[in-house]
């Protein structure tokens, strides 16, 4: 099977000259769950940034079902294909939660819209029948699977997320990732930067580890755990499962 999301030799920074990520490279493929992992500065966040198109790329290739992207900016990737959850600012406080799934929508799409608005809410017992809801109301769990519904809206082949549990409650914590294995269990590629190694391996089909915004280690969470130099240094020598 084909990657739904491949990259490779991605060297990207907020500085020209000063690369942040230096020739970082995964793939993942439909129905997977790929998480990137690794110490504070690693440049997790920054790697999805610049594969979602908001951080400069010196060097790479960033495939999407096979069709080049970086040459892109970011809203055609989102056209493209591409959805981008930031850990932060991430829904419009002041809007309801019906206005914010709206303004997920593509373009002239409203009656599509509305239908695909009413579908996402039914898989979320925790946003249905809230509609009117404000977002700035909502629980941190609950903003967060609200601004990973505006971002299935555009209905995307592939979602990347940057730490979507960070400050959140331990039961949050399973809400978001349940979710988010769901989706990929109907299909969805997923890419996750997560600091919550333990929870994030649950839901993990491939894991890669990034020091100095290199990938210095990759596998299934089960390999990695069984790497002593992995588990002292995220798990404490314990066990995720």
């Amino acid at each position: 099977m084909s990657s739904a999301l491949e990259v490779k030799g991605l060297r990207a920074g907020y500085e020209p000259g000063n690369p942040i990520v230096r020739d970082a490279g995964f793939s993942v493929r439909s129905g997977q769950v790929l998480t990137l992992i690794g110490p504070n500065g690693a440049g997790k966040s920054t790697c999805v940034r610049a594969v979602a198109g908001l951080v400069n790329v010196e060097a790479g290739d960033i495939q999407l079902c096979g069709v080049a992207i970086d040459p892109l900016p970011t809203h055609r990737r989102v056209a493209a294909g591409l959805g981008f959850v930031p850990q932060s600012d991430n829904v419009f406080a002041s809007l309801s939660i019906a206005e914010n799934l709206a303004l997920g929508a593509p373009r002239g799409a409203d009656a599509q819209g509305k239908i695909r608005a009413e579908s996402l809410l039914e898989a979320l017992p925790e946003l249905s029948g809230q509609r009117s809801r404000l977002a700035g109301t909502l629980s941190g769990g609950q903003r967060q699977l609200l601004a990973i519904a505006r971002a299935l809206m555009a209905n995307p082949s592939v979602l990347l997320l940057d730490e979507p549990t960070a400050g959140l409650a331990p039961a949050a914590v399973t809400q978001v990732l349940t979710q988010l294995r769901r989706l990929a269990d109907e299909g969805l590629a997923i890419v996750l930067v997560e600091q919550n190694v333990r929870a994030a391996f649950r839901i993990s089909d491939q894991v890669v580890v990034l020091v100095q915004g290199t990938p210095v280690m990759s596998g299934t969470p089960d390999a990695l755990i069984a790497d002593p130099q992995l588990t002292a240094l995220y798990l404490g020598g314990g066990s995720v499962l």
